[in-house]
């Protein structure tokens, strides 16, 4: 089974696709399970799980004060702006599992030393992430010994499913993908950024984030 555990509809300030499209993208592409994870918004879940024949993953994209933060298999939105560690001990008691969102990404990703041994699994592998960056990212996760996630970071239908994980077929829920998540049976695969890519979405991403105040999304 397909899995991309990285996407934003429009209920993210730069989405451009809205639930609806997404999964039915989803399906098209023969992808079984979605984690459609918006900036500090858990609003898309209500309607990603109604969709039959595709698992959708519970999840929000939490920006911390140090950098984003992947939360998945909550059951309620995760506030923004917190330290690292008090973000998460909300997913925590949301019954959620917290993973560092592309770790290397310098303008919203955590660093490598803030990837504190309270994260329960590492995103290895992003498409919206140069090669350099998520092999980092996977010696990272090595060196903690810690399981891995991927996505495409997807924020229109056109790039899901452009880094994933494949899972058993045998998963048929939620729970079963973020045990399979835990106990390292996720297999990361799919298309690294490109530099002509990197130099274009870098420039839109430091400007937004310039016009923010240097505030994270």
């Amino acid at each position: 089974m397909i899995a991309d555990l990285h996407i934003h509809s429009t209920f993210s300030s730069d989405g451009r696709s809205t639930v609806e499209e997404i999964m039915e993208a989803a399906k098209l592409r023969g992808i079984r399970c979605v984690a459609i994870a918006d900036h500090n918004s858990f609003s898309s879940y209500g309607t990603a799980s109604r969709y039959e024949g595709i698992i959708a993953v519970p999840a929000e994209e939490v920006s911390s004060s140090e950098g984003h933060i992947l939360a998945y298999g909550i059951n309620t939105e995760i506030r923004r702006g917190k330290g690292i560690g008090e973000t998460i001990d909300m997913i925590h008691d949301a019954g959620g599992i917290a993973v560092a969102a592309h770790p290397y990404r310098w303008w919203s990703g955590l660093g490598e030393e803030n990837v504190v041994s309270g994260f329960d699994a590492i995103e290895a592998f992003n498409a919206r992430s140069t090669k350099g960056s998520n092999n980092k990212a996977s010696r990272l996760a090595k060196s903690m010994k810690k399981p891995v996630t991927a996505g495409s970071d997807a924020h229109h239908i056109d790039h899901i499913g452009e880094a994933y994980v494949e899972l058993s077929d045998d998963i048929t829920d939620w729970e079963g993908v973020i045990k399979a998540i835990l106990d390292g049976s996720a297999r990361t695969g799919g298309r690294h950024r490109k530099g002509g890519d990197t130099l274009k979405y870098g420039f839109k991403s430091i400007t937004e984030w310039m016009g923010r105040g240097f505030r994270r999304m």
